[in-house]
């Protein structure tokens, strides 16, 4: 994601500017898991395609709210802060690498975009619908706060070996109308989706928790192993940007 320069603490000798902002449990997720992590900043089509070709998998990071302009629909009174351009830059990204098979495992924010990409919509404030779990925690990211029911025929169960458990909750969007080619995978007892996948894709999973401050518990490790894994072997297909 990236911040505005009223949010950033920089040295005198800087300007203010706008800079990339990414958690580094990512990149430690990643780096556990055995891949070599390297952050994209908003480029434009000709360096995506040069992307494409030399990264294995695409890993989609949490962040702000996506603008609903990116799916038709108008902005909620609580809509918070959005990234319009960095939005179309991640959407662009997401179809890329869906239609040359790149393996995609997104988180939060990068659920909620896939899910865009693929033509779905969002729900756009959780507390508005009158959801009765608290999707927005005030727990540590590495504790578990709410049940997720997974569907025990999904890949995601086969690489998490279980279909009840318990995740962290850090958003206040979610799916609405999935995607085209997508299937449900996880829900909040609420019904609130928690995770999908594309049946079509070697390897594309999405999961609304934090999954990045969770590898340290064995229950969670898996899915940043199996990501790893699926991004090792993968065989692409040409790139095509539109």
């Amino acid at each position: 994601m990236r911040e505005p320069p009223e949010r950033l603490r920089k040295p005198q000798s800087d300007p203010a500017q706008r800079e990339m902002s990414l958690g580094m449990p990512y990149l430690r997720a990643l780096e556990r898991a055995g891949a070599l992590p390297v952050v994209v900043p908003p480029l434009g089509a000709e360096a995506l395609e040069r992307l494409l070709d030399v990264v294995d998998g695409v890993c989609f990071s949490g962040g702000p709210d996506i603008h609903p302009s990116a799916y038709g629909a108008r902005p909620h009174p609580q809509l918070g802060p959005t990234e319009p351009e960095l939005d179309e830059f991640e959407l662009t990204l997401a179809r890329a690498a869906d239609r040359c098979r790149i393996p995609v495992l997104a988180i939060c924010r990068g659920a909620q975009l896939v899910n865009v990409a693929r033509g779905g919509t969002l729900i756009q404030d959780l507390p508005a619908i009158g959801t009765e779990i608290e999707h927005r925690q005030h727990a540590p990211g590495d504790a578990l706060t709410h049940a997720v029911s997974v569907d025990p025929g999904s890949l995601l169960a086969g690489i998490l070996g279980w279909s009840e458990g318990s995740v962290n909750s850090f958003h206040h969007q979610a799916v609405e109308r999935l995607g085209d080619g997508l299937r449900v995978t996880a829900r909040a007892p609420d019904g609130v989706i928690e995770a999908y996948e594309a049946p079509d894709r070697p390897f594309l999973v999405a999961v609304q928790w934090h999954a990045e401050y969770l590898v340290a518990l064995p229950q969670h490790a898996p899915l940043f192993a199996a990501f790893v894994a699926a991004a090792q072997g993968a065989e692409r297909s040409a790139w095509a940007l539109t």
